[in-house]
Parts: C-alpha cells; sequence; structure tokens
C-alpha cells in the first residue's frame, strides 16, 4: 500500500515501477484516505485557484461593509448643538454646577444651490414643502431641550422638550417652542406628533419669540445651530445657513 500523506496539503511522489510518478494528496483535513493525483500540472492549477477563489472572496467581504454604509448614508445628517449655563470652573476640580441646553436637529447641505431662502414674498416658501412652517433643519422635527427656565424675548420657557419651528421671513424670523412630539418616521400615525412641521397647528404652542436676521458675507454650506455669546447666565440661539443667520437672546430664570 503507498503511504498516506501526514499533513493538510502534503504530497508524497510515490512511483510504481514499469508506469509514472503520482502525487497523493489529502483533500480535506478531516481522517481519511488521501486522493491520487498523476497530473503534477492539474495538481498545481488545482492549488492556484483555490488561492485566487479565496482571495476573491476576501475582497468582496472586506468591500461589502464600506457599499452598505455608503447606501445607507442619509443626506441630512442629523447634528446637536449644546451649550451649558450657571455653573462655574472651580481651581482644581473643573466645571461645577450648570445646566445643560441642547438642539438636535437635521443638518441639510446646499449642494451648489445659492440663494435658497430666496427674497421678497417668497422669502423661505421654498423650504417648507408644503408645510406652514420650517423645521428648522430636515427630515424630523427639531428638537430644544433645557434643564432650567429660560427668559426669552415674549415669556418664559420651562425646563422641558420641545419640538421647534421657525416662522420665516425676509425681515426677521419667529422661534416657536411647541408641546408638539416627534415622530420616528412619515408615515408613523402617532397622536400630537409631527413630521418636521408637517400637520401642524398653534393649539401646542407654547413660547413665540422674535428673531434677528442678518446677511452673512459667507455662505454656510450646511445648516448650522449653534449658541453664541454664552456667558454664565445668558446667550444667543443663532441658526445659520446659506447667507442668512437669524438670531435670538435668552437668559437664566431668576
Amino acid at each position: 500500500m503507498p503511504e498516506q500523506p501526514g499533513d493538510w496539503g502534503d504530497t508524497i511522489p510515490l512511483r510504481f515501477p514499469g508506469h509514472f510518478s503520482c502525487w497523493p494528496v489529502r483533500l480535506h483535513p478531516l481522517p481519511g484516505p488521501a486522493g491520487t493525483i498523476c497530473n503534477p500540472e492539474a495538481l498545481i492549477m488545482t492549488r492556484r485557484k483555490a488561492f485566487f477563489t479565496s482571495l476573491a472572496l476576501a475582497a468582496l467581504f472586506a468591500t461589502t461593509p464600506v457599499l452598505h454604509a455608503q447606501e445607507v448614508r442619509p443626506p441630512s445628517p442629523r447634528g446637536t448643538a449644546s451649550t451649558q449655563l450657571g455653573g462655574a470652573f472651580v481651581e482644581g476640580t473643573g466645571y461645577r454646577g450648570g445646566y445643560w441646553i441642547d438642539v438636535s436637529y437635521g443638518r441639510p447641505i446646499l449642494r451648489d444651490r445659492h440663494g435658497i431662502f430666496g427674497s421678497g414674498d417668497s422669502y423661505g416658501k421654498g423650504l417648507l414643502l408644503g408645510a406652514p412652517l420650517w423645521r428648522i433643519g430636515a427630515d424630523q422635527s427639531t428638537r430644544f431641550r433645557t434643564e432650567v427656565d429660560l427668559i426669552w424675548e415674549g415669556g418664559t420657557l420651562p425646563a422641558g422638550e420641545y419640538s421647534i419651528f421657525a416662522e420665516t421671513g425676509a425681515t426677521g424670523w419667529t422661534l416657536i417652542f411647541t408641546n408638539w412630539g416627534v415622530k420616528e418616521s412619515y408615515p408613523e400615525e402617532t397622536a400630537d406628533a409631527l413630521w418636521g412641521a408637517y400637520g401642524y397647528t398653534p393649539a401646542n404652542d407654547v413660547l413665540r419669540t422674535p428673531m434677528r436676521l442678518t446677511t452673512t458675507p459667507i455662505s454656510a454650506d450646511q445648516l448650522v445651530v449653534v449658541f453664541t455669546d454664552v456667558t454664565r447666565s445668558s446667550g444667543n440661539l443663532t441658526v445659520w445657513w446659506d447667507d442668512q443667520m437669524a438670531t435670538a437672546p435668552f437668559s437664566i430664570a431668576p
């Protein structure tokens, strides 16, 4: 009996008298008899084919997650603006105390559009897409959360979480805080919740405050919501997109 190869992929040349040389090879790692390949070129081709097949599969699996990530990336990524008021830095221990204020919103991109807000009587209308107000972003309603009561021009906003919208005009905006909930998708049927500003009515309004509007010398390609000129007890909520910047001042309630 010819000798069996010992390990995976081992080959042992065998010579049969009066005939030709053969190469027995174990074709799998499990115990069992070895096969015999009597053509060395066939053995080489088999190994090459197995190598390139493995290489191709490795490349496929390596690129699949990247392609998947590109397919699901939203055109208007979510963003967050945050600040903290009312605390103080203590030497040796860092910032202590204070209250968080956060805004979560979709961040649309101009993508080579210019004058996105328009002008005159049509100012801001192109952003509504059938809704009565601008959601100050894209997709889900923009959310505003504060851990402390805030004073705005127009009244005091109790600590809590709100959906916010903007009534846009060429000479100024109005920032609107509401108790409307937020939908996770447009088709969702949830009472007292909105997708963007679709279905908005003033019934759940909590506070309205004016926003001062300026035209900037440079254009913001992606919508920016940011807190500006912040002190220990006050600041501004600023919305900037394209060359339009709207600002509303606030302070911590005593």
